[in-house]
């Protein structure tokens, strides 16, 4: 690969990596306020730890995963439902089977707007920022001496003040088209009681409780029900009560609007985590700068090399190789000694020999051979070494010590059949 080429890669994965640092920035000085509290998330902003105190606890819960409309023809409609700020809002119809459920004496926790159940009692979950105050949240008054609740991000408002309209009959006129389309009317006027509220007298925490025993607590700020309040500060001690129903029977939490239905499926899960999370953007394009890098390390440019046929050379080309280097430079009887030597090192015999010794091994080595050709090559390699001559010497007995050690390799013969 050429050097702009690997420049040019580097180039793309520190693109990457700034995009993925980018929209993890982004994602953290946007979400603020946090992510879903659902009970199926450990996360700071989830609310399974909060689900895991209630089930230590012994009380009864399950996560609901389908939509409300059957909530008040369940056989055993739940003692309390919890709906804790959704990014989906419930339908008009499922808004409808909640009034009926609250007529009929069940309770109902919703944090935030909790999917539109919050307007559907008349109130509303703004943001805590006031003119003059530099901070986006405000303290609020502690309901026991001993709790130290932490400021909240939001707080109630009564619905209708937020119509522009002066009149009270027209006011009152709009709130009941609000209802008739929301699927919301047929809730009679609550009994208030404020649990918790600012320093300010805003209303943070409400419980709404209607002719027949239903009972609605609104909690405008979703984050006293999200794993990190419950473990850095006093929340759970004020909050669980909340949570605990006052009639026995299970608390219901509504996973179905968190995004957890069961319609989905393990590629869509994936899918989403890689569109949605920084993580995800970071991993897409980390495979797609490996993909760049595939196609262009696989594309050849320019017209294709041609190729050296590198043939190996036997082992007699070889030995003629070295004796013409040795005829070269003068040493023709260091190669015939240095051929005895190979010879005898092939046969187990170590230490080096002089000249006159290896003559004599030699000699030994005549007399003990049991073929003729082997005999005859040892007498070729003794006339090498003894006898003068020029650079044919050296391939005299390089050609008698592969005739030797022919005959000396055992041979091996075909098994009868």
């Amino acid at each position: 690969m050429s050097r702009r080429a690997e420049l040019a890669l580097v180039a793309l994965f520190s693109l990457a990596v700034a995009v993925a640092i980018f929209a993890g920035l982004r994602n953290a000085v946007g979400g603020a306020g946090g992510g879903t509290p659902s009970a199926y998330l450990a996360g700071p902003d989830g609310a399974k730890g909060v689900y895991e105190v209630l089930q230590r606890l012994g009380c009864p819960l399950e996560r609901r995963r389908t939509p409300l409309y059957d909530l008040t023809r369940a056989r055993r409609p739940p003692a309390l439902l919890v709906v804790l700020d959704p990014p989906d809002d419930l339908t008009a119809a499922e808004l409808e089977q909640v009034v009926r459920y609250v007529r009929s004496g069940g309770a109902v926790l919703a944090a935030g707007d909790g999917g539109g159940i919050t307007h559907c009692t008349g109130w509303d979950a703004h943001t805590a920022f006031l003119k003059g105050d530099p901070t986006d949240s405000q303290p609020v008054e502690q309901p026991v001496s001993d709790l130290e609740l932490p400021p909240v991000t939001a707080v109630l408002r009564p619905l209708d003040s937020l119509l522009s309209v002066q009149d009270l009959d027209m006011r009152r006129r709009v709130r009941r088209n609000l209802d008739r389309e929301s699927g919301c009317s047929g809730l009679a006027v609550p009994e208030r009681d404020t649990l918790l509220q600012t320093e300010r007298g805003k209303p943070v925490i409400l419980r709404l409780r209607y002719p027949g025993g239903g009972v609605v607590t609104l909690a405008a700020d979703p984050g006293y029900f999200r794993n990190r309040a419950w473990r850095t500060t006093d929340v759970p001690f004020f909050v669980l009560p909340l949570l605990t129903p006052a009639t026995r029977g299970r608390v219901t939490w509504d996973e179905y609007h968190q995004g957890f239905g069961r319609g989905g499926s393990l590629e869509g899960a994936v899918l989403d985590w890689l569109a949605r999370t920084p993580a995800g953007w970071a991993l897409l394009q980390l495979v797609a700068v490996g993909l760049v890098a595939l196609a262009v390390a696989a594309v050849r440019f320019g017209p294709a090399r041609s190729a050296i046929d590198r043939r190996r050379r036997s082992p007699l080309e070889h030995v003629e190789a070295l004796a013409v280097s040795l005829e070269g430079a003068g040493g023709v009887d260091t190669a015939v000694g240095l051929i005895v030597a190979g010879l005898r090192r092939r046969l187990g015999r170590a230490g080096v020999l002089r000249l006159d010794e290896q003559r004599a091994w030699l000699s030994t080595l005549e007399l003990a051979l049991p073929t003729t050709r082997a005999r005859d090559a040892v007498r070729r390699l003794q006339q090498a070494e003894t006898q003068p001559g020029g650079a044919e010497r050296a391939l005299v007995a390089a050609q008698a010590l592969e005739d030797v050690w022919e005959e000396l390799r055992p041979q091996t013969t075909r098994a009868g059949s």
